[in-house]
């Protein structure tokens, strides 16, 4: 029976990476993601239901429109393609539990963020906002209302945390480091993770990000690079993980 579950908490995964890459694609420009059908960005054309089966209709299109026969972007795919993975995954580690609703708003949020950082780079307050209070209200039926109130302090200092990083890489780099949303999105990862750990996800994110940085630098010194993904992705790895703040102080003094 698990294995059935697995599989449908794979195809839904799908879907909804579709949906979060319409979000992501349509907030910057302003577009409803509600309303209106799904269209090829090149020719416009209204796409039809064969058209939008996650995964399998890029490779039936060999990655080209039905219509205008021009390339489709593979982003939508791989964030359907992950989606899915990591919602089978969440479902396996956590069960049907509330920790699985929590996981699953992260893994949508970081999604959603993925897609418009990679694209626009930007971080929308809106899906910061909407996820923080989703999270935040998750958070006090798992764990109470004054654990809940922990977790905003450690926003609160995680925030100060990343926006101090922002002023000494603004000074040593004399130019943008950090971008607003990199700050605010610190913000979020209070209301999930302890101090201890919010800071490691910083030191993660930072380690994953450095050969990329490096390799783009190398071919392209003006070349930017969002930092948030990565940010996002030592998120996930820690929650996860199920790592405590207890086991990182053990690993390091001990």
């Amino acid at each position: 029976m698990q294995f059935v579950y697995l599989i449908l908490f794979f195809i839904m995964g799908t879907l909804f990476g579709s949906f979060f890459t319409v979000v992501g694609l349509r907030l910057e420009k302003k577009e409803s993601f509600w309303k209106g059908r799904s269209h090829c960005d090149s020719c416009k054309h209204a796409l039809r239901a064969g058209d939008l089966v996650p995964i399998i209709s890029y490779f039936c299109l060999n990655g080209r429109c039905r219509y205008c026969h021009k390339k489709i972007s593979p982003l939508s795919t791989f964030i359907e393609f992950f989606t899915g993975i990591l919602w089978m995954i969440a479902y396996y580690r956590f069960g049907l539990t509330l920790d699985l609703l929590l996981i699953l708003l992260v893994i949508s949020m970081t999604m959603i963020l993925i897609v418009s950082d990679l694209s626009y780079y930007v971080i929308p307050d809106e899906v910061l906002i909407t996820f923080g209070i989703c999270i935040f209200l998750l958070q006090i039926a798992r764990e109470g209302i004054l654990m809940s109130l922990v977790h905003l302090g450690t926003g609160l200092f995680l925030f100060l945390c990343m926006y101090g990083l922002m002023l000494l890489g603004n000074f040593l780099f004399k130019k943008e480091s950090l971008g607003g949303g990199d700050i605010k999105l610190l913000f979020v990862f209070g209301l999930l993770l302890d101090p201890i750990l919010g800071i490691l996800s910083i030191f993660i994110g930072s380690f994953i990000a450095l050969p990329v940085s490096l390799f783009l630098y190398y071919k392209n010194k003006d070349h930017m690079i969002p930092f948030g993904p990565f940010l996002l992705i030592a998120l996930l790895l820690l929650l996860f993980s199920k790592i405590t703040a207890q086991d990182v102080l053990s690993f390091f003094l001990f």
